[in-house]
């Protein structure tokens, strides 16, 4: 009995967990009809409430804000829009910092998040996964010659983490993917990665 009842488990709690999970952001991103006016909104014109409208109109700006920008004139106004939020404090500084940290995960040129490492941490001796996001900067950069910038993420909560700095040479860099690397730290090393090369394991010379 107990068997049937863990394999019952096993069967509906990835169902359960993931309908919650899509569920939540098509309710979140609904909360974007909220925008339009009320006699355009969906559910005054129906009569009642369409689930799912509200990621449509969400994908729709989200692909229209990026056509805009893509051009001369889209370019020049996102440019005032910066420098508009540039002059306003506390705003600044959340806004500048955010903006640094969103240009270097989704940029098509960065390197952040790009690589999984194995590297040594919290002690010699002991591995863990890890991610490169660059190089060190600022005045660290002039202390730390030929070192990388590495996330390591928590388990199973891979959001939160530490930020190191270590030696390139302690760094291997790893024949894995960003997207296996993190199925493999929320599993808590129970899903291990599949199609791996044997010894394809080397150390980072260069990003």
């Amino acid at each position: 009995m107990k068997r049937y009842f863990v394999t019952g488990l096993l069967i509906w709690i990835p169902i359960v967990i993931t309908v919650w999970v899509l569920a939540w952001i098509v309710s979140t991103l609904d909360q974007t009809l909220l925008l339009l006016p009320t006699r355009l909104q969906p559910e005054h014109a129906f009569g009642f409430k369409v689930p799912g409208l509200g990621v449509l109109l969400s994908l729709l700006v989200v692909l229209s804000t990026g056509v805009v920008a893509a051009n001369y004139i889209g370019q020049r106004l996102v440019h005032y829009w910066d420098s508009l939020l540039a002059r306003i404090p506390v705003v600044k500084s959340i806004y500048n910092s955010v903006k640094q940290v969103s240009d270097t995960l989704f940029s098509t040129n960065g390197q952040a998040f790009r690589k999984a490492l194995l590297v040594q941490y919290p002690r010699q001796g002991v591995w863990t996964i890890a991610f490169l996001t660059g190089q060190p900067g600022g005045d660290a950069a002039t202390h730390l010659v030929d070192h990388v910038s590495v996330y390591v993420p928590t388990t199973p909560n891979p959001t939160s983490g530490f930020f190191l700095m270590l030696p390139r040479s302690e760094i291997i860099e790893l024949d894995m993917s960003v997207d296996e690397a993190l199925k493999y730290i929320v599993s808590m090393g129970v899903v291990a990665p599949t199609g791996r090369k044997p010894g394809a394991a080397a150390e980072l010379r260069n990003n």
